[in-house]
């Protein structure tokens, strides 16, 4: 078993997916296996009927991913699952408003909370995925942008607006940083994920922000809204976003729910 785990690992490396990715599609077939032993269509069907009873849309797509890689990786292509399809939502969820993420930097430069400060500009101001940010460098900085490599080796530049760069580069003289990645932990090494995750929620909290809009991820959506709202392009929104479809960028010609209550008690007053 283990080394069928450490060739099924390889196999996904070729499709340049991050560490949680491949451990999460592990995870989904070992969770299949426990479940159903052989594979055949009746028992893959089975634990596409369970996933649909246990999870959620989103989960279930994710591991019917998974199973669909392993299947490849087996050379099993004919057994391969389809996705179950998404509802999808007329309105943007949980994603911070542009005045509490104005508040919230502003707190934290007030508090001279920098690193936290920058992390939050970093990340509404570039629209990087937090996976994206940790790997930003001092280097990168100077250049005003940087270069990702995604699944398949596809490149998307980041760009790092020459407002922010100026900020940030007087931010890093300041602390003596002039190379290598620019958030660091309290240890002086490379920040994690999840502790940017953690943190945030435990600001907010800090500032009296929802934490439930407070999250990588939401500043990601934060910018795109920003972004249609002053150059409405679509094309290139999802080009600087990294969307495969230009139809997954759509979404943020939506408004929030919070945006559709407020115009809807504004409007409708018959």
């Amino acid at each position: 078993m283990q080394n069928e785990q450490r060739l099924f690992i390889k196999f996904l490396q070729r499709d340049n997916l991050s560490d949680n990715t491949v451990l999460s599609y592990w995870h989904a077939v070992t969770q299949f296996k426990n479940m159903f032993g052989a594979i055949n269509r009746n028992n893959i069907y089975s634990y596409k009927g369970f996933l649909i009873e246990n999870y959620k849309v989103k989960t279930v797509n994710l591991r019917i991913q998974a199973i669909n890689k392993y299947l490849e990786f087996k050379k099993c292509n004919d057994l391969k699952l389809k996705f179950i399809k998404v509802q999808q939502k007329n309105f943007l969820e949980n994603v911070i408003s542009d005045a509490d993420y104005r508040y919230f930097v502003t707190c934290l430069k007030k508090d001279n909370l920098y690193n936290w400060y920058f992390i939050v500009r970093f990340l509404c101001a570039t629209g990087a995925r937090v996976s994206e940010l940790v790997q930003i460098k001092v280097e990168d900085v100077n250049t005003g942008y940087v270069d990702i490599y995604g699944k398949g080796g596809k490149q998307r530049r980041l760009y790092i607006p020459k407002k922010l760069v100026k900020e940030a580069k007087v931010w890093l003289e300041g602390t003596g940083n002039d190379s290598g990645f620019i958030f660091k932990n309290r240890y002086g090494e490379q920040i994690s994920t999840r502790g940017i995750s953690n943190q945030l929620k435990i600001l907010a909290k800090n500032y009296k922000i929802n934490p439930q809009v407070v999250y990588p991820h939401s500043f990601r959506h934060r910018f795109a809204k920003n972004f249609l709202e002053r150059f409405n392009d679509l094309a290139l929104l999802a080009d600087l976003m990294g969307h495969e479809s230009i139809e997954t960028t759509r979404i943020y010609l939506r408004r929030t729910s919070s945006e559709q209550q407020q115009i809807v008690d504004n409007v409708v007053t018959w």
